[in-house]
């Protein structure tokens, strides 16, 4: 019978391959859509201006992510330092764009794992973690090595490569994308990101692969499967209503969806004239909307202010 986390049945011979195989990937770094090719290993940086060593923000329980994450006693998340993406709107800036954090080991990170696990939270939730995949499923290696036994959740802009997720199967429980945009030109201007839109399609089906649709345990908190995040932005930049129903139509109607009406313009927003303010009423209602027309039941609406 399955065990959960599904890293529980991993043989250790396995683990070490996928280790192996997603550790190559840093040499000529590949490890992101934009495949930089440049030797982290040997202290290069491309997009994501980060080396082979991991750096994290914060490490902590936290209690603001969607219901079914923070739980009772709150998400063990870990914020890793830098992104693959240049979101000029991003409020996590100083973290993602300013690179604010601290250098730490792998065996630092486990420890953190462990620390997490020990303050009771219901998972521990990898934010941003695209460009540390090698060093992760190391920690991983050897926090369960030492009795970690916690789903984790890969917290993500939806930008990853197929490829490298495949090395994440029966690793990863929960996966909680993004998804940004519907439209590539748009993606390429607000977020330097080329091909967005097939990128992310290509990753959500195999997160959806991987793990299906959410499951709950008897106190609704989250075991398994993926929840899709989705921003309204002003004038309707990230194709609200194209974005839903790709999702609908090629994921599952049973897809839990967190529609965030949270935007406001952060960072170098205010230098856009199209993203200098925040949603309207009328432009989250529509997304509401969509959503219902969709065929979209599950998930999460925010309230707009």
């Amino acid at each position: 019978m399955k065990k959960y986390p599904s890293y529980l049945n991993l043989s250790e011979t396995e683990l070490k391959q996928r280790i192996k195989q997603a550790y190559q990937n840093l040499q000529s770094c590949q490890l992101c859509p934009h495949h930089c090719g440049v030797n982290r290993i040997a202290g290069q940086r491309g997009i994501c201006r980060s080396t082979e060593q991991v750096k994290i923000s914060s490490s902590n329980p936290h209690f603001g992510e969607e219901p079914p994450i923070s739980g009772i006693h709150g998400s063990g998340t870990i914020f890793f330092t830098n992104c693959t993406l240049r979101c000029v709107y991003c409020q996590n800036y100083p973290i993602s764009q300013l690179g604010h954090g601290n250098l730490i080991s792998i065996s630092e990170l486990s420890r953190i794992m462990l620390a997490l696990q020990k303050q009771n939270c219901h998972n521990i939730n990898l934010v941003t973690p695209t460009h540390f995949v090698p060093q992760i499923l190391k920690a991983v290696e050897q926090a369960r090595a030492s009795g970690l036994q916690i789903p984790f959740v890969y917290n993500t802009s939806g930008y990853e490569s197929a490829k490298i997720l495949k090395l994440l199967d029966g690793i990863i429980d929960i996966y909680l994308p993004d998804a940004k945009y519907a439209d590539d030109v748009i993606a390429e201007k607000y977020s330097l990101a080329e091909n967005y839109c097939s990128v992310a399609k290509e990753a959500l089906k195999e997160m959806y692969r991987q793990v299906g649709n959410l499951k709950m345990d008897k106190n609704g908190i989250a075991v398994s499967g993926l929840i899709i995040r989705h921003l309204v932005l002003p004038h309707n930049l990230s194709g609200t209503d194209r974005v839903l129903k790709w999702i609908a139509e090629n994921i599952s109607k049973e897809t839990y969806i967190s529609l965030m009406a949270q935007y406001f313009p952060a960072f170098r927003a205010s230098k856009h004239s199209k993203l200098s303010r925040r949603i309207n009423r009328e432009e989250y209602n529509k997304a509401r909307e969509y959503f219902e027309k969709c065929g979209l039941t599950n998930g999460w609406i925010q309230q707009h202010s």
